[in-house]
């Protein structure tokens, strides 16, 4: 059964959405993982601050039914299907890895390159499962976080539990 670690991010009323994601994603898969939640400026375009965080759960379901029940989270949450890539955001779903699983279909690549590039993925995902060997670069979540170049970045540690 594979890991699953998806990256859930909001800077539309994100502590509403965050918590109504992670209700529903706990109820479709139980034992559900939670990392801290982080604050960051918004990337790619000028908005508000979004707050994102990584969950992890154990699954026997195929990659792309995972992917269709994460899409049906982010439209519960508020965010239509064809809403601009660069954009604020009711609610964003993104599988970082399944399982040891190398997959680059058209529209689903896994494991997401944006993990290995991008803070706001990478520092939520070392949290929660740092010592998690990734697939292709070989070193582990917490390893990879350490070699961050950590220079201007801004991620303020939040609660969207309480």
């Amino acid at each position: 059964m594979p890991a699953v670690y998806v990256a859930a991010g909001s800077n539309v009323e994100p502590e509403r959405n965050l918590r109504r994601a992670l209700a529903e994603l706990r109820r479709e898969y139980p034992g559900l993982g939670v990392s801290p939640a982080y604050r960051n400026p918004a990337f790619g375009f000028e908005g508000a601050d979004f707050i994102n965080l990584v969950v992890g759960f154990d699954t026997d379901q195929p990659l792309r039914d995972v992917v269709h029940k994460l899409h049906a989270i982010e439209e519960r949450c508020g965010r239509p299907r064809q809403a601009p890539k660069w954009a604020p955001r009711a609610m964003d779903l993104d599988i970082l890895l399944y399982g040891d699983e190398l997959i680059d279909e058209p529209g689903l690549r896994v494991p997401r390159a944006d993990l290995l590039t991008k803070a706001y993925m990478l520092r939520p995902a070392a949290d929660l499962a740092p010592g998690l060997r990734h697939p292709t670069a070989g070193r582990t979540l917490q390893e990879l976080w350490q070699a961050f170049d950590r220079s201007g970045l801004r991620m303020d540690p939040v609660s969207v539990l309480d």
